[in-house]
Parts: C-alpha cells; structure tokens; sequence
C-alpha cells in the first residue's frame, strides 16, 4: 500500500459532511410526520395511523443508526489525520480502515432506510389507485 497521506483522510470530509446533512434533513422530516402523525392519532386511534408510526419509528432509529456511523467514520477521519501528524502510520492505516467501515456500515443502513421508505409510500399509492 502506498503512503497514506493527509489528504486521503481529509477527502472525506465534504462527502461525509454533505451525507450527514441528508440523514440530518431525513431526521427532522421524521421529527415533523411523527408529530403530524402523533396529533391525528391523538384525535382518531386507527390502526393504519399505528402501522405508520411503528414504520417511522423504525426509520427513525435507522437514521439515528446512519448517523452514529457517519459521525464515528468522521471522527476516525481526524483521528487519522492526528496520527499521522504524529507519525503513527501504521495505526493511522488501521484507524483509517475502520473509518472507511464505519461508513460503509452507514451508507448500508442507508439503503436499507431507502427501501423501507419506498414499501410505505407503496402503500400510500395503492390507496390512491384503489381508491379511484
């Protein structure tokens, strides 16, 4: 393996900003539907409202999920970074390498999120169209 450099740390650092935006946007709208959803359940309990919290609640705790990986690939990114200052290479190389894992472990979670998502908005459509 070629020298690892500041750089190659620090390149990581926009992409796991910006992703951290997503997944913080995803998190408010979340926050946002579950009141929205806590309030018409307060008025009506029915049991479609139930299925619709318990699948946000489930995405929630993924985002939360994503979100400690990404900011625990970030910090390992700095950790990094310092070690190499230091001239600790060869843990830098290893730190780095859980890094990279630790974002892996958040995009995948993002993917399973995704799908989730997908699945309830499925059955949003099919009313829709059941509906016509």
């Amino acid at each position: 393996m070629e020298q690892l450099t500041l750089t190659t740390p620090a390149l990581l650092f926009s992409a796991i900003s910006l992703i951290m935006l997503a997944y913080t946007n995803r998190f408010l709208a979340y926050a946002a539907t579950i009141r929205n959803l806590h309030d018409k359940y307060t008025e009506k309990k029915d049991s479609v409202l139930m299925a619709q919290i318990q699948n946000i609640k489930k995405r929630l705790y993924l985002t939360r999920s994503m979100q400690i990986f990404g900011i625990s690939s970030l910090l390992l990114c700095v950790v990094t970074m310092f070690l190499i200052y230091i001239q600790q290479n060869a843990i830098a190389v290893w730190v780095f390498g859980l890094a990279l894992l630790l974002l892996i472990a958040s995009l995948s979670l993002l993917i399973i999120e995704i799908q989730i998502s997908v699945k309830a908005l499925e059955h949003h459509i099919s009313d829709i169209e059941n509906n016509k």
